[in-house]
């Protein structure tokens, strides 16, 4: 099996796809107040797992998400880094966060990663996102592989892995800490583009 490579700016893609009960659209300038909003409703949630997750531990700011937003978008004009809110389909209700990450294009392969604002997880949103972002970036990015590292103790996460097709491919032992010096390990789940 063979890929033809491509420069990355030269890819032409959509900022936004629909999923079932989703839109799943880049992020943008202006956005920075929106996801504020979702990561303090989800503050809790994002600071079990500080080895994966240490931009949680941050103190929240609309100027600092903003900033992140913005960085976001001239990211991915720049092919660079790929940011996505999770918006209820035909409303501008933000439901969680994902994005595609560490790019390889000599290969290419692809990081995914993801978080769900906490009053909407548990009714299959994160995962039809998921689901919708890994079509995405087989079809519009053409990597091969999609790969998701996931702390060991976030069991939510590992079952959006499965349920979306990905296969666990092994364990890191001890490959990360939180601040506290407290040794993680990481599961390595993958999807690959079949021909």
């Amino acid at each position: 099996m063979s890929f033809q490579l491509i420069h990355p700016l030269l890819i032409d893609l959509p900022e936004s796809v629909n999923t079932e009960r989703l839109t799943i659209r880049c992020v943008r300038p202006g956005d920075g107040f929106r996801v504020h909003d979702a990561f303090v409703d989800s503050i809790d949630e994002l600071r079990q797992f500080p080895a994966s997750l240490r931009w949680a531990l941050e103190a929240p700011s609309i100027d600092r998400f903003e900033a992140f937003c913005r960085e976001g978008y001239a990211n991915f004009i720049a092919r660079r880094d790929f940011c996505f809110l999770l918006l209820l389909r035909g409303t501008d209700t933000m439901v969680g966060c994902c994005g595609l990450h560490r790019p390889n294009w000599t290969v290419p392969t692809i990081e995914i990663g993801w978080w769900g604002r906490t009053p909407y997880t548990g009714r299959g949103l994160i995962t039809e996102g998921v689901a919708g972002l890994l079509d995405f970036g087989f079809a519009h990015l053409r990597v091969c592989r999609i790969a998701a590292f996931v702390d060991d103790l976030n069991e939510k996460s590992a079952r959006v892995c499965e349920r979306t097709g990905m296969q666990l491919e092994g364990v890191l032992r001890h490959e990360s800490a939180d601040p506290d010096g407290t040794l993680r390990n990481t599961r390595v789940y993958s999807k690959v583009r079949e021909r």
